[in-house]
């Protein structure tokens, strides 16, 4: 049977190793595992999410509401914005996907940084696209428009916070460097991070309204898969222009978030202490990182996440070093896949960096 040929160049995304899969393999109890390799919320979700998802449990056997006006709502309110701005996706990963069909084809030409989230290159190449990339491993905008210059491309992608390493663009800077992009050209935001961001350095601070205010040609992505617990439940969202939402409608399929999950985003974003309570964990837990990064004599990316990217030296190997942790019931990222010999860890409870120290320490 033959397919697409552009598929031939595709890599499978490879998701965190689920503790279902550790269970199997290695026959450790499901208490024992640790899995800090998708940048979960270790907190979970709000209890006032997981209380108002009960109750709704009987309508699984109706259709969701397809306009989705609570979340919409709560997100306009959030941000500023009229709901004709919003648009809603299973994960923002599927607004992703929905711009790279929106704007780009097998003619088109996708500019992203060297290291980056893998899907900006999987969804352009769905559609045949020219992935052009940046030489440096952090956003380096100069490099970014040189490139823009050259190659013209349809889409431009920023990560900021940038998955995975964790760098933040400073937001000044962001806002320099779109002044000088055309407006055909669509600039993706992907601000999946941006709660931590914002919280650690108001510089790294993204505003959606200010943004999509000033240009026309830009679509700002969120995220409840992070900060407010919902990784299971797959909602994301993009802001944007009017004209920008009305062509991504086009693609986007009926139905295409849970009745559950639109109550728990609904409820998730009024939760505000839930969510600033995980913030504060999170950076409280992170300076323990940089503490056992400088203790066992490697490198850590600054980060402005909920994960950290610990480089390895040279005598030591990100792969050997997941997969011993992975026997020993600690599931880490290894990040050899994008080119670079270190491993990507959520940070955890206390309980569950201790666990990750204690082991990661016999094997560095």
């Amino acid at each position: 049977m033959k397919f697409n040929k552009h598929l031939e160049s595709i890599k499978t995304y490879e998701a965190g190793k689920p503790i279902e899969l550790v269970v199997r393999e290695f026959g450790i109890e499901p208490k024992d595992i640790v899995k800090l390799a998708s940048n979960e919320n270790p907190l979970g979700c709000s209890p006032k999410v997981q209380e108002a998802v009960s109750k709704i449990v009987k309508n699984m056997a109706l259709y969701p509401d397809d306009s989705m006006i609570k979340l919409k709502a709560g997100l306009a309110k959030r941000f500023d914005v009229e709901q004709k701005n919003i648009i809603i996706g299973s994960g923002s990963d599927q607004v992703i996907e929905f711009v790279i069909h929106a704007k780009a084809n097998e003619n088109a030409k996708v500019l992203v940084n060297s290291v980056t989230f893998a899907m900006y290159e999987i969804y352009a190449k769905h559609v045949g696209a020219q992935i052009i990339k940046t030489a440096s491993q952090k956003h380096n905008l100069d490099e970014f428009y040189d490139l823009y210059k050259k190659e013209n491309p349809s889409i431009i992608f920023l990560c900021t916070p940038n998955n995975p390493t964790g760098d933040a663009i400073d937001a000044h800077e962001m806002l320099a460097f779109l002044e000088k992009i055309d407006e055909n050209t669509l600039v993706v935001v992907d601000g999946a991070y941006m709660e931590y961001a914002q919280y650690a350095d108001e510089k790294k601070s993204v505003d959606p309204k200010a943004l999509i205010e000033k240009f026309k040609n830009v679509i700002y992505l969120g995220t409840f898969s992070k900060a407010y617990g919902l990784g299971g439940m797959r909602t994301g969202y993009g802001i944007a222009d009017e004209l920008i939402i009305n062509e991504l409608y086009k693609l986007r399929p009926p139905f295409n978030i849970t009745t559950l999950s639109l109550e728990a985003a609904s409820v998730a974003l009024e939760d505000e202490e839930f969510v600033n309570k995980s913030i504060a964990l999170n950076f409280e837990q992170m300076k323990r990182y940089k503490e056992f990064a400088n203790e066992q004599k490697i490198d850590i990316i600054e980060s402005y996440t909920n994960f950290v990217t610990l480089c390895l030296n040279k005598n030591q190997n990100s792969t050997k070093l997941a997969d011993d942790l992975l026997r020993r019931g600690m599931i880490v990222r290894d990040l050899a896949g994008y080119g670079l010999n270190a491993i990507r860890v959520t940070v955890g409870t206390s309980e569950q960096n201790d666990k990750f120290f204690e082991l990661a320490q016999q094997y560095l």
